[in-house]
């Protein structure tokens, strides 16, 4: 069998096979008579598989199932921090990817094959929480689009409902559906799913124009100064450090404290320590540099709080306009 032609399906069928009959009666229990019908069927359909794509598959089950359970028991960060040691930070973006889109788009999936136009002539007249709550299950990019074309006031508590939306009831979200269901698919709901919140709302507002995301924050300011703080937190993170500019970036490292530098860069991924050491003077990249062979035992909280001192010097000269953050490939730069 072809390694493009392993459906999801097949790919479970894989790993059931994979861990002999013993185990798999124990992952049996726990799944309902369909999915056993299902699986049972692919595990009959499935034919050989070679040995090292069946190793592929059970790395990929492994670490899908490390993904989960740091999700489950700590959260969105604390998964994507034990999941960037495990396997590095691109792995761990994409891992957290899949896992994202299980839990959010188990409703209103049919929405990911309606632009943006339709969405805003279905939604603009609901209310601000049915819409926050429809725009948590959609790509940050087309939630941007239809909060771009909202009014200003409007706009305002759609964004504060999706930053404060923790999870949804399935019987509201069913609703809805059933609502919506005369122009989309229906789509049932059959367990409470986290939805909304500030990592939703940041990366919705990271895909805004400038001149909207102003807006937003000029008006949440007023309404509520915490959480508009909050949102900007998570709007640029340490990683993103490697699509600065040169320049941006030079600029910045002469207001950091050069302990916070080494301290960041003790969590930071090859490609952040790399971009910022191209931009040191000689001197201080061999001073930072010693800093780092002797500096040891540091506590991962240290760690993350001068990575978020070093992001908000950023913050503040993006704000005075003394340099760039590109967003989302909105930003167009003349040279």
């Amino acid at each position: 069998m072809a390694d493009q032609e392993l459906t999801p399906q097949q790919r479970a069928a894989t790993v059931i096979v994979a861990l002999g009959t013993d185990k798999a009666s124990r992952i049996y229990q726990y799944m309902g008579p369909d999915e056993l019908e299902q699986l049972t069927l692919e595990v009959a359909k499935l034919g050989h598989v070679p040995t090292e794509r069946t190793e592929q598959v059970l790395e990929e089950f492994y670490q899908m199932c490390l993904t989960n359970k740091a999700v489950t028991e700590g959260g969105m960060e604390y998964a994507r921090s034990v999941l960037q040691k495990a396997f590095g930070d691109q792995a761990a973006d994409q891992l957290l990817s899949k896992v994202t889109k299980a839990l959010t788009n188990r409703a209103f999936s049919f929405l990911d094959k309606t632009d943006a136009k339709t969405l805003l002539s279905t939604l603009q007249h609901e209310r601000a929480q049915t819409i926050a709550l429809v725009l948590s299950y959609v790509d940050p990019d087309k939630a941007a689009a239809v909060i771009e074309e909202l009014p200003a006031n409007k706009k305002l508590r759609v964004v504060e409902n999706i930053a404060r939306m923790e999870s949804a009831s399935p019987g509201a979200v069913k609703m809805l559906e059933e609502e919506l269901k005369k122009k989309f698919a229906n789509i049932i709901v059959a367990e409470k799913v986290q939805v909304g919140g500030l990592d939703q709302i940041a990366a919705i507002m990271n895909n805004l124009e400038r001149s909207s995301e102003k807006a937003v924050f000029d008006g949440l300011e007023k309404r509520n100064g915490k959480l508009a703080e909050e949102i900007r937190k998570r709007m640029f993170v340490f990683e993103d450090i490697v699509k600065m500019d040169d320049r941006s970036v030079q600029r910045f490292v002469r207001d950091c404290d050069t302990r916070d530098i080494v301290l960041a860069l003790k969590g930071a991924n090859r490609e952040v320590a790399e971009k910022l050491f191209a931009n040191m003077s000689s001197r201080m990249r061999q001073n930072i540099e010693e800093d780092l062979e002797i500096t040891t035992n540091v506590r991962i909280r240290d760690v993350e709080e001068a990575q978020q001192r070093i992001v908000g010097i950023i913050r503040d000269l993006e704000e005075r306009n003394e340099i760039i953050i590109l967003k989302g490939g909105k930003d167009e730069i003349i040279a």
